[in-house]
């Protein structure tokens, strides 16, 4: 079937868009570091202070631009609400317990490659989506995928805390703080992506664009993966 006038316009300005958020997300992807008076405070803390903790979990994965991306692809072809509890709860059972465990156990892993692995998962779930792995005869479990992925996500945040100066006197208060502010700052974040794609869904204009907001999802995470890799190489590791 050709395209419409309008089609093509809407095409069009999807595609600006996807230059314009890869000029966006660049410079900003590593914005939700923890640093500044979060740092300080850390620094600060000499023992269990839960809320402050989990105030800093939530606004972590709030600013979390790859893991919201990550999940964004996640949910787009969902449906159902039990499909999204159970994808979300795989996904989240993954970083819960690579965040505590890489922090406890010291687990050194560089942040730029982690991150840069992050970024490739939006890439695997966009390329998902896009049916690229049909197209390719490859059969992946898409469960096991999204909880492995959520490891690798959990790492991302383990190695942001292990960059701070952590006081062994109450850390594990804190880090359990941190990770249930993680989960609520992850729901909220997840309520108002789900609410909007699920407001796209009742308009036309969904089944003629997912194709390209997938493209556009999978621009995001080659963006997120090569700015890491590069900052890799750039500092040495």
């Amino acid at each position: 079937m050709s395209k419409g006038p309008r089609d093509l316009r809407l095409y069009v300005g999807l595609w600006l868009a996807m230059a314009a958020v890869a000029l966006v997300v660049a410079p900003a992807a590593s914005a939700h570091a923890i640093g500044g008076k979060d740092a300080a405070f850390v620094a600060a803390t000499m023992g269990p202070d839960p809320f402050p903790f989990m105030y800093l979990g939530a606004k972590h994965m709030v600013t979390g631009y790859d893991h919201l991306a990550y999940l964004a692809g996640v949910i787009f072809f969902l449906y159902r609400m039990k499909d999204v509890l159970l994808y979300v709860s795989l996904f989240s059972l993954g970083h819960s317990t690579t965040l505590l465990l890489g922090v406890l156990l010291k687990i050194d892993v560089s942040a730029y490659l982690v991150d840069a692995v992050i970024g490739l998962s939006v890439c695997y779930k966009a390329f998902e989506n896009l049916g690229g792995f049909r197209q390719l005869k490859l059969e992946i479990n898409p469960r096991i995928a999204v909880l492995a992925f959520g490891l690798v996500h959990g790492f991302g945040l383990a190695t942001k805390l292990q960059e701070l100066d952590l006081n062994p006197n109450g850390l594990v208060v804190n880090l359990i703080s941190f990770n249930i502010g993680v989960e609520i700052g992850q729901l909220i974040a997840l309520s108002v992506i789900l609410a909007a794609i699920t407001l796209w869904r009742l308009t036309p204009s969904f089944a003629r664009l997912a194709t390209a907001a997938n493209a556009l999802l999978f621009l995001v995470g080659v963006v997120l993966a090569g700015q890491q890799i590069a900052g890799y190489f750039i500092t040495g590791g």
